[in-house]
């Protein structure tokens, strides 16, 4: 099971407590003592792990994405001991830097990484992480861009009904590996001495691969067989399953596994229609049982539009706990649209995970698009508007059905119109023809 943060002092605690009771004639419900310390109480211990917090609904321990407001729409953070699936775009832009955010948020909060890819080194991907914002830059950057948004607009006097902007309010000071949550500067790399100071393990495919080990026929491919057993070994060798306790403080282990099922990992599921999905999809059944029982959280970017068969998408996406779709404007019809203008894509929740049973949450937003700043990556939602207010801005003719239905109206009044110069209508509906 996932780590959960609850409240409690053990299982003999219990008798104990009751012959206490029975001796001193008080009741059980009565606490005879202070609370247990931080060292005993299994919730102070959870809370105690930096860039975590327990979920406000159901006690869940949740780490950040690196986004808070895509923490915001997946019900404040991601759950320790799940799978987050994001769907790439097209080009690979967008969830490349999602990715990027997941992994600098890690190292702010002094998580342990794992990077995994058959595409690029991860001492390369760790290079590219996005530079943490101070909370007072943060602010000044995003009011200036705010304002500048602001004048662009009311120059050519057309603004796109968008209703707000999932960011919360930011408290001027130094960034803090304290707090939930951070912003990062995505014009500016990370700087050096915080990769060094971190923890971290790479897997790089064309560096694990052999050419000498046979695979078995319906078997998982060799790149997921030894991304497994890598995966494995850092969970159980460095205490994240709770089996060897750690010499030190508890900490998380951030997984990030890049292209999955790619034909760069040996999987044939984006090439031909009938693809041997039964590899990917136990390399996910696999996974998931690795995370539930570990203080572990895993982001993996798929590149699910290349997968021509349906029902493989949908099996991927049961064997996910949260997924998450981006769609690239680039290329589509959508780029010169003048509605998505001052926006670069869409982005779609379609999976958020319910713990402890069997079906799934659906988010209640549904109309969200991301835009990437200079420096932020932001996420809006839709608002609604009306025909009239979307005519003005977009200078269209006022409604069509209201002059069709004026000039119809007209017409019968007039019923020339209808048949043409000379032509008329008799009394009782009769027609007639003037020579």
């Amino acid at each position: 099971m996932a780590a959960v943060a609850t409240c409690g002092t053990g299982a003999g605690s219990t008798g104990s407590v009751v012959a206490a009771g029975s001796k001193n004639h008080v009741t059980s419900f009565q606490r005879r003592g202070p609370r247990a310390s931080g060292s005993d109480s299994s919730y102070s211990r959870l809370v105690s792990i930096a860039g975590t917090r327990p979920s406000v609904r159901n006690g869940q321990l949740l780490v950040s994405t690196g986004l808070p407001a895509l923490d915001q729409l997946l019900g404040g953070g991601l759950a320790v001991g799940t799978v987050l699936l994001i769907e790439e775009d097209k080009y690979n832009i967008y969830s490349s830097l999602l990715f990027k955010y997941f992994l600098a948020e890690g190292i702010i909060n002094g998580h342990t990484l794992l990077v995994a890819s058959a595409k690029e080194d991860p001492a390369d991907i760790l290079q590219e992480l996005p530079a943490p914002l101070l909370d007072d830059n943060f602010k000044k950057d995003f009011d200036e861009e705010a304002c500048n948004h602001k004048t662009a607009e009311s120059n050519i006097k057309m603004k796109i009904a968008w209703r707000y902007q999932l960011l919360p309010k930011m408290e001027a000071g130094p960034v803090s590996s304290s707090r939930f949550g951070h912003y990062y500067d995505a014009s500016k790399k990370m700087p050096q001495e915080l990769i060094e100071a971190s923890k971290w393990h790479g897997f790089f495919f064309p560096e694990k691969s052999s050419s000498t080990l046979n695979i078995e026929p319906c078997s998982l491919t060799h790149g997921y067989i030894k991304l497994l057993q890598f995966i494995q070994n850092i969970i159980y060798e460095e205490g994240f399953d709770g089996s060897n306790p750690q010499k030190k403080q508890k900490n998380i282990l951030r997984i990030g596994i890049q292209n999955l099922g790619s034909p760069l990992w040996g999987d044939d599921i984006c090439c031909t229609e009938n693809g041997n999905s039964h590899s990917l999809t136990k390399f996910l059944y696999v996974l998931r049982g690795l995370l539930r029982t570990s203080l572990s959280a895993c982001m993996i970017t798929m590149p699910t539009h290349l997968i021509q068969n349906k029902a493989i998408i949908s099996r991927v996406t049961n064997l996910s706990d949260t997924v998450v779709g981006l769609e690239s404007f680039i290329g589509s019809e959508r780029e010169t649209n003048p509605l998505y203008k001052d926006y670069h894509g869409l982005i779609h929740i379609r999976q958020i995970p319910r713990l402890n049973n069997l079906i799934y949450d659906v988010s209640d937003v549904k109309d969200l698009a991301f835009k990437l700043k200079r420096k932020l990556f932001t996420i809006e939602e839709e608002k609604e508007y009306t025909l009239n207010d979307l005519y003005k801005r977009l200078h269209l003719p006022p409604d069509l059905s209201d002059t069709v239905s004026r000039s119809s109206k007209q017409d019968l009044a007039e019923p020339s119109k209808l048949l043409g110069p000379g032509c008329g209508v008799m009394a009782g509906g009769k027609k007639h023809l003037d020579f």
